[in-house]
């Protein structure tokens, strides 16, 4: 069986109660996490531990890539990230590494997977394209290293073929890791973390783009808690704000099957 799970954020304990409660076993079934598998739950440490050692397939979040930031030595975490275990673990760097060999578009059977979205004028098979780009940059030591400083930043906030160098990197990962309000031209907004009935005049969740050129792929993500469990056929969103004190969900996709599995998890953060 396959299943999919939304944001984790170090919420281990929430993990371990989903995960029998749809009686997971790694030599029968698959595990697909969307992203945000750390920080602001307290036990960011043994939650990647957990999915390592499961053989789980991920994609990345922001919170990921800030985690491998961090690490890098050009960002300091904040006390509410909870990073501190993690980074000072003796394994940190077979944690790490495992990290930075994560894609940001991933193929599951039968659905795509990504963390926040899709620009309206990516096909699936351009944003898998576009996210080898950003793998290949995570295996190159030096270049990643010049890059982290540059990842951060809310510009370019529209996608153009011919962008080069760290603004069509930073552009990718925005699109693919912090995306949830586009106009109609494509642009990003970074500014509203609301759900999608409270989009400000002239934008509109990314996945109700009529030009969006990824309609009839299946997609599923993470990343917006505020919108809530979305179960249509060909789309998934599955983060119910479990660090909030929501909600952790599942959903079951193989062989056409569509189950839906959510465990109730205790606040560990209090939004805002």
């Amino acid at each position: 069986m396959d299943w999919l799970i939304g944001d984790l954020q170090g919420c281990d304990d929430a993990l371990g109660r989903l995960l029998a409660a749809v009686d997971f076993s790694p030599s029968r079934d698959r595990l697909w996490l969307l992203g945000d598998l750390v920080s602001r739950g307290p036990q960011s440490l043994a939650t990647l531990r957990r999915v390592v050692a499961l053989g789980a397939q991920a994609v990345l979040g922001n919170h990921d890539l800030h985690l491998l930031a961090v690490a890098a030595g050009v960002r300091k975490a904040k006390k509410s990230e909870q990073l501190d275990a993690l980074l000072q673990a003796p394994d940190r760097e077979l944690l790490l590494d495992w990290l930075r060999a994560r894609p940001l578009v991933a193929q599951a059977p039968g659905w795509l997977l990504v963390h926040a979205g899709l620009l309206p004028g990516w096909s699936a098979e351009q944003a898998l394209a576009l996210s080898a780009e950003v793998e290949a940059l995570l295996r190159d030591p030096q270049a990643l290293s010049a890059f982290w400083p540059q990842m951060y930043g809310n510009q370019p906030d529209l996608w153009r073929d011919e962008l080069q160098g760290p603004e069509r990197l930073r552009t990718i990962i925005n699109a693919c890791t912090r995306l949830r309000f586009v106009d109609l031209g494509g642009r990003m907004d970074f500014e509203t973390k609301e759900g999608a009935d409270a989009a400000p005049p002239g934008l509109l969740p990314w996945f109700e783009h009529p030009q969006r050129a990824s309609r009839g792929t299946p997609i599923a993500f993470g990343h917006w808690s505020t919108l809530g469990l979305i179960n249509q056929p060909d789309l998934l969103a599955l983060d119910t704000g479990c660090v909030w004190g929501g909600c952790l969900s599942a959903a079951r996709i193989d062989g056409g099957r569509r189950e839906i599995v959510q465990v109730r998890c205790e606040q560990a953060q209090k939004p805002g």
